[in-house]
């Protein structure tokens, strides 16, 4: 009676996943639990496959983060692995299930204790059988091999570990040396650079803190290998110092999860290879870094405006994101980009882009020569009758600067000709992020690299606005988004 209640409750803490009794068990929003690592690398599969992740039981959607550890479930755990079976239930662990006879032959082939009724049923009939008495020295040599590997892959376990805890030492050590080096750096031009110093700073902090997540995530991992480890240690003890039933009881799991078991190194994040600051570089700095200080006090809220064709553009629920469509890129075709908001008549603007990962961009701004309504009309006129990039030239209406072919940084030009005419632009960092300002009054586009110190890429001076100008962004055909910073970020 109490042998099939004690087995009822195991299947209630038993993991639907690995079939084993939970470790470290974790429950859903729907009410199911499972072991930690089982439903982690479950719903890293689900997010992969399906995008979302899913309860392996019932298929009900759950967030990841809402994971929540089941105390008294574990507690369950805990209790029922120190269980002892009376006397009496320890002798009918001796006796077939389904036969009620001795157990005492062994199936070669199922790696199963049988009895003399099972040797002959037609489910082991031409098995190989022996007495358990004569296999049990050959098994008993076999797991404590697979015992002794496993040991022998616990002193590697301790060994990265200590490998880790070294890295991390010689990684700290180099971020606090890169933050002294870049305080020093900024403590030269104090009064224009506290702002720079400060934005240097949180990047640099930022790094430090993803080289030691990704760490303390290597750690985890590996201490979940040593757990697993541990367990498997544990259970092979455990049979070698016990009966040769329950040595040989389910022997069959034990070696194939003893066998596959390889220790793996978690793989850290190299640190990167931070510039050089030198002094004499700053002199020349001054003035630009003057030059943007002044346009970012007119940093301006910028959002996208849904073109009135969204066949070939995805725009972010937020309108700060914008990327082609994946029909559009996997045939070619021309993608015409989208205007921003709030439409410019006059004063000073400035906003800056994440182009991050991208291959091709146009961005800059738009003059609204042709209405919003024709545009698109206008702009399959020129397709048909010249090279498309020809519509991107002052006299149509366009300021703008982009990438082609992954590095080939340009600016669009007005051509006497048909032909488009472009200048090549030479910058020695690529821009992950770029900044427009523009001067309606003064009439003049600027365009600045702010991963290289905010040097100006690119001037349009003498344009004539006599309309309204509106951010112009164009992610040709690169699935990569186009993303509106804000000031803070």
């Amino acid at each position: 009676m109490a042998s099939g209640i004690l087995v009822n409750v195991k299947e209630e803490v038993t993991c639907p996943i690995c079939l084993e009794l939970h470790t470290e068990p974790m429950s859903l929003d729907c009410g199911h639990t499972f072991c930690q690592a089982c439903i982690t690398v479950n719903s890293r599969e689900s997010m992969i496959s399906q995008g979302e992740s899913n309860c392996p039981v019932c298929r009900s959607t759950y967030q990841p983060e809402n994971l929540r550890p089941n105390r008294y479930m574990a507690n369950i755990v805990e209790a029922l692995r120190e269980v002892k079976l009376s006397p009496q239930e320890e002798q009918k662990r001796d006796l077939c299930v389904h036969h009620g006879e001795k157990l005492q032959l062994f199936c070669q082939e199922d790696e199963k204790i049988i009895c003399w009724l099972c040797e002959r049923s037609q489910k082991h009939r031409g098995h190989h059988t022996f007495l358990m008495e004569e296999i049990a020295q050959k098994y008993k040599e076999k797991l404590q091999a697979a015992l002794d590997r496993l040991r022998a892959e616990q002193q590697k376990a301790e060994k990265l570990d200590n490998d880790l805890e070294e890295e991390r030492i010689s990684k700290k050590d180099k971020i606090e040396n890169d933050l002294k080096s870049v305080q020093d750096y900024f403590k030269q031009l104090r009064d224009i650079l506290a702002r720079e110093e400060q934005n240097e700073l949180q990047r640099l902090e930022k790094e430090a803190a993803e080289n030691l997540d990704d760490l303390a995530q290597a750690e985890r991992k590996l201490a979940q290998q040593r757990k697993l480890l541990r367990d498997l240690i544990s259970d092979l003890e455990h049979r070698l110092q016990g009966s040769a039933v329950e040595m040989l009881q389910d022997v069959k799991g034990i070696m194939e999860r003893s066998k596959t078991f390889t220790l793996k190194k978690p793989k850290t994040l190299p640190m990167k290879q931070r510039r050089v600051l030198q002094a004499p570089y700053l002199g020349g700095m001054q003035q630009m870094l003057n030059e943007l200080t002044d346009v970012r006090r007119y940093w301006v809220h910028v959002t996208l405006d849904p073109p009135t064709d969204k066949s070939n553009i995805v725009i972010s629920e937020d309108r700060r994101q914008v990327r082609p469509r994946r029909w559009f890129i996997l045939f070619h075709r021309i993608n015409f980009g989208v205007l921003g908001s709030p439409s410019i008549t006059s004063g000073k603007h400035y906003w800056e882009v994440d182009v991050s990962q991208k291959r091709a961009w146009i961005m800059g701004v738009y003059g609204g020569k042709y209405p919003d309504s024709n545009r698109m009309d206008f702009i399959r006129q020129i397709k048909d009758s010249q090279s498309v990039c020809s519509i991107f030239q002052p006299k149509y209406g366009y300021w703008v600067i982009g990438l082609e072919n992954h590095s080939e940084y340009k600016a669009f030009v007005d051509s006497a000709s048909s032909d488009s005419r472009t200048v090549t632009l030479f910058l020695s960092v690529p821009p992950c992020r770029v900044g427009v300002f523009l001067d309606y009054d003064a009439g003049t586009v600027s365009f600045f690299n702010v991963t290289n110190d905010r040097l100006l890429i690119y001037k349009f001076s003498s344009c004539s606005f006599s309309q309204k100008m509106f951010p112009y962004f164009n992610p040709m055909n690169c699935p990569v988004s186009m993303t509106l910073c804000s000031p803070s970020s």
